[in-house]
């Protein structure tokens, strides 16, 4: 930061790590400083000019971050990885830690080279997608000629709000669930997901459970699983059940009978984190300002 001079902002995969988003581990700190500015590379330090300066910042002690927008942003475009941008991506709307729209913007207003992927992603993440394995599940699905379902849309009865199963075919009743640990660490956790379980069972829905290594090790097995699911639901009576995609806006996706809001997979609630975010405290100590001009 001090070799960049007054203004410079860390930026990139650093930036995530600040704000609590996984992605691919960096060997360089990118910090972005005024195109007008003329200094070179050093040690692990990689300089990027930029007539984009950011007009808000989180600091934290000495150091000053890009908002995480920008930081998925700029983190992306130096990905090869489509499964990486997109886990990326689908991490920090997950953890609402941004906004699909915040990530257009920065989309549309930065630059075009290394984009084509971060676009790829931000289309799969609008219409659903919330983690690479659930990438990996629609990209073995688009490739079996298996009707291609929602991705977590929410499902209600009446004004009961049921579940939002990873993936859902609703004229069938039929949902996938991708179980990753990540979501099972406690017992608390575990609790809640059996809890749902029972819910979306109660509402006779047809679940299937695969994790992420079943999806990427077995292929053929869990297409062959979920094809033999649909061809089994077929001519069942409909449920009576509504699904609201998620491309829908926040207010068609809220349970009007909830109060809490949006929930995680294990059912914790994501407003509290979502305001947390937005005033300034993804960190102990952390706050957001608007950027001093160099």
């Amino acid at each position: 930061m001090l070799y960049a001079g007054q203004g410079s902002v860390i930026t990139g995969s650093a930036a995530l790590r600040h704000h609590r988003i996984r992605g691919p581990a960096a060997e360089f700190i990118d910090v972005l400083m005024p195109a007008s500015r003329r200094r070179h590379d050093a040690a692990f330090a990689r300089l990027r000019r930029t007539t984009r300066m950011p007009q808000r910042i989180w600091e934290f002690g000495p150091l000053k971050y890009a908002l995480p927008a920008r930081a998925v942003a700029d983190a992306a475009r130096d990905l090869t990885s489509l499964r990486d941008v997109r886990a990326i991506v689908a991490d920090a709307v997950q953890r609402r830690s941004c906004q699909v729209q915040e990530l257009n913007e920065e989309l549309a207003v930065g630059p075009k080279t290394g984009s084509a992927l971060f676009r790829e992603a931000l289309t799969d993440v609008a219409d659903g997608i919330r983690s690479a394995a659930e990438g990996d599940l629609k990209d073995l699905l688009a490739k079996s000629g298996l009707p291609m379902p929602l991705f977590n849309p929410m499902v209600f009865a009446a004004g009961t709000f049921v579940a939002q199963p990873d993936a859902w075919w609703p004229e069938l009743g039929v949902a996938v669930e991708v179980d990753s640990r990540e979501w099972h660490m406690s017992p608390e956790d575990h609790e809640k997901t059996l809890t749902r379980g029972r819910r979306m069972a109660r509402y006779q829905m047809i679940v299937l459970r695969f994790t992420p290594k079943q999806i990427r090790t077995r292929p053929a097995e869990v297409v062959a699983d979920i094809r033999r699911a649909l061809e089994g639901a077929c001519g069942r009576p409909a449920l009576g059940l509504r699904t609201v995609p998620a491309s829908a806006g926040p207010t068609d996706r809220t349970d009007p009978t909830d109060r809490t809001g949006p929930t995680d997979r294990t059912g914790r609630s994501r407003t509290a984190q979502a305001e947390r975010t937005r005033t300034g405290e993804p960190l102990a100590n952390a706050t957001m300002s608007s950027a001093a001009s160099p």
